[in-house]
């Protein structure tokens, strides 16, 4: 569907199908959280700072929702600040950490596949005197644990590794690494929001002192995140000009947004298990489709990875032609991470990993949620087997 001023312009494929396989980038808001959002815009309007009854009650409302997102992850309610999305709370925590401590060191963790929210403020601390490491990857997604035990010293405060890859689906060793780290002196970041209520996260259990998470990767609205802050991790704010979210994140909070986190999040705490078992029957049957298609294909996500991302390349067509002529027909997908996509550039994670620029230039991403149904994807399977077809044919020419 596109939108030019009050005109609404719908892009149908065969069948009348409109198949959305971009979930990565952003989810549709469940039904429930579309009118519990719009029942607190009516209903608890006032601003939870203020000290009159009505302010009163939309500071309680507050906190229940607070409540209910650090349930979800293992944390405690005053761990808990919400933001206005996964790249703050990405840089709330990496540059709010890093300048709280400074004076206990300046080195720096990361890997070479993380989204970049987290590079690009890696970049930024690299011009202030900070000396970034990041990690290599395998073919698999999987960061180098020995190259990391062998980096850490004394002086490295910070390390930040992501639960899930936004291009891949590769599930990262969280658990590996919060165990390598002496958390007195070297902080765990990890940047959730591509699997923050899709595979357990639970923050004590995993070593994690800091956590992103975003609201719209989970079917709530857009414009709302959080970051999980352990008791005794010392960070600064970002912004001044208020004392709100524990004096850490300065304006007033988006309380309907909020509500409609608090609401996606009880729905995804609800159905994780069996929609990810969903999720991975329509990912089997979209591949099975491939084949049976006889389509020409090589697969860059991990067997392990999440069932919500599934990276293909169609060696010899530009990905770009293919999401378009995709597009043509109704179905919609990506060439990789949404922040980085308008680039235009080969994706430097699937180059992280090894693979050929031909290879590269022709990956797409396609990411599913629950909402998506066994007749779409055996409707992508034909059209996408059809068009690659055609399109390689073509450039072979």
């Amino acid at each position: 569907m596109r939108h030019s001023g009050d005109t609404q312009y719908y892009y149908m494929g065969e069948n009348n199908l409109e198949v959305y396989l971009d979930n990565a980038a952003t989810t549709r808001p469940y039904d429930a959280v579309i009118n519990e959002t719009a029942r607190v815009m009516r209903e608890i309007y006032a601003n939870p700072s203020s000290m009159h009854a009505l302010g009163k009650a939309a500071e309680d409302f507050l906190c229940a929702c607070r409540n209910t997102v650090a349930q979800s992850m293992g944390a405690d309610e005053g761990e808990l600040i919400f933001t206005a999305g996964g790249t703050e709370a990405d840089n709330l925590a990496i540059f709010g950490y890093c300048e709280a401590n400074k004076r206990r060191g300046n080195k720096i963790i990361t890997t070479k596949t993380e989204h970049p929210a987290v590079l690009e403020a890696f970049s930024v601390l690299e011009d202030r005197g900070f000396h970034a490491i990041y990690l290599d990857v395998d073919e698999q997604g999987t960061p180098d644990l020995a190259q990391l035990k062998n980096e850490l010293d004394e002086n490295t405060i910070l390390v930040s590794m992501m639960a899930v890859n936004n291009e891949t689906g590769a599930i990262l060793p969280i658990a590996e690494v919060g165990a390598m780290l002496d958390h007195s002196r070297t902080a765990l970041h990890v940047d959730a929001v591509q699997g923050y209520g899709k595979i357990p996260l639970h923050v004590k259990k995993l070593g994690i002192d800091l956590m992103s998470v975003a609201s719209h990767k989970i079917h709530g609205p857009r414009g709302v995140g959080a970051l999980y802050v352990r008791k005794g991790v010392r960070i600064k704010p970002l912004l001044a000009g208020g004392k709100q979210e524990h004096a850490l994140r300065a304006g007033t909070e988006n309380l309907p947004g909020i509500a409609g986190f608090a609401e996606a999040v009880r729905i995804r705490t609800e159905n994780m298990a069996q929609d990810e078992t969903a999720v991975a029957l329509l990912k089997e049957r979209l591949l099975d489709g491939l084949n049976k298609a006889g389509a020409n294909y090589l697969v860059n996500s991990p067997q392990t990875a999440s069932p919500y991302v599934l990276n293909l390349s169609f060696e010899g067509i530009k990905s770009e032609v293919l999401l378009h002529v995709l597009e043509s027909k109704g179905i919609s997908v990506s060439t990789g991470s949404a922040c980085n996509s308008a680039k235009n550039r080969l994706s430097y994670v699937l180059k992280a990993m090894g693979f050929s620029d031909r290879r590269v230039d022709g990956a797409v991403r396609l990411s599913f949620s629950a909402q998506n149904t066994p007749e779409e994807m055996d409707y992508v399977a034909q059209v996408l087997a059809k068009e690659a077809a055609l399109l390689q044919k073509i450039m072979k020419r």
